[in-house]
């Protein structure tokens, strides 16, 4: 009879036993993964906002910087406009100008075209083609077969540095060695040798070397 006990109460715990050891592994099998390599979410990537870059201004007109009336004669557009005249030397930059025709014949004439192109910086009064007219044709005449009288003319119409209107004013040496007294400022500006006092029809011109003022007289210098 204790053999029976023994026998069943020996199957009762070894069904309890296998039972437990059920339960167990179920219960691992119930706990989620924590292991990094099952979690399949991702964080999105965020792509950092692009500042927009910030406009330049734009390089002021050649246009917008020069002054006076006769600067509506000036061609609009093309090399002979004030933004082509500022990307050529000057004595190429007056010959795309229809106003100053005269001025560039003298010039071709003297053999300066070359000297004022590669003066490294240079302020020029250039007479507008009206004021060679005012000139009696036979004085000019005479001026232009001159030679060395047409350079000497022509120097003095020329001061070392590239001026603008505030620094041009005052007395200036010119590159034929003798004095041009300026006056004035954008509103309203003369020039002067002393004999002749010419006005600034356009001025503060910029070329590719130098600044140009239109001016309404040729100046030939003291006598």
């Amino acid at each position: 009879m204790k053999l029976q006990t023994l026998t069943r109460n020996g199957g009762i715990a070894a069904a309890a036993i296998a039972l437990s050891l059920t339960l167990a592994a179920c219960g691992e099998e119930d706990e989620p993964s924590t292991s990094g390599s099952d979690d399949t979410s991702q964080t999105p990537e965020t792509t950092p906002e692009e500042t927009p870059e910030e406009s330049t201004p734009a390089a002021a007109s050649a246009a917008d910087q020069v002054f006076g009336d006769g600067c509506a004669a000036v061609p609009t557009d093309g090399k002979g406009s004030f933004d082509g005249m500022v990307m050529d030397p000057v004595a190429t930059a007056a010959s795309n100008n229809p106003l100053l025709s005269t001025l560039v014949e003298a010039v071709g004439v003297a053999d300066l075209g070359g000297t004022l192109n590669d003066a490294p910086e240079i302020t020029v009064f250039a007479p507008v083609n009206d004021a060679f007219a005012a000139i009696p044709p036979a004085d000019l005449k005479g001026i232009l077969a001159d030679k060395a009288l047409l350079s000497k003319i022509l120097t003095h119409h020329v001061v070392g540095g590239k001026l603008d209107p505030t620094a041009v004013a005052g007395e200036q040496e010119t590159l034929n060695g003798d004095t041009l007294t300026i006056e004035g400022d954008e509103t309203g500006m003369t020039v002067s040798d002393g004999v002749v006092t010419a006005n600034v029809i356009c001025g503060n011109v910029p070329t590719a070397n130098a600044t140009v003022y239109i001016i309404d007289g040729v100046m030939a210098g003291a006598k």
